[in-house]
């Protein structure tokens, strides 16, 4: 595995309940800020595997952005009972809801 993959993994596993971060957000904190397409790979073909909260990662504009429309209600469903706020616009309320990490970035990078 390498080490982007690996540093996408444990930023994932850190987010707690009622928290989103957004893919982009991920990549930049793993070390490739421009590697956002590279986590949602990473969602896609490890979270089984590896127990990720798959559904605490959404995009830069607070979207559910799955596009199997069960999958989409499903992560939607998952995050409301976690307390993950939501506005009228159906977008998750960032200012309220994402998670950043309160770990110097040095430690994931």
């Amino acid at each position: 595995m390498n080490p982007f993959t690996e540093k996408a993994i444990q930023i994932i596993k850190s987010i707690p309940q009622g928290k989103v971060m957004t893919y982009g957000q991920i990549a930049k904190v793993a070390g490739s800020p421009r590697g956002a397409r590279q986590v949602v790979r990473v969602l896609h073909s490890m979270s089984a595997n590896y127990n990720l909260p798959w559904h605490r990662v959404i995009n830069a504009k607070g979207e559910i952005v799955i596009a199997d429309e069960e999958s989409a209600y499903s992560q939607k469903v998952m995050l409301k009972e976690e307390g993950v706020k939501f506005l009228a616009n159906g977008r998750v309320d960032l200012k309220e809801s994402r998670y950043d990490l309160n770990v110097a970035e040095e430690d994931w990078i």
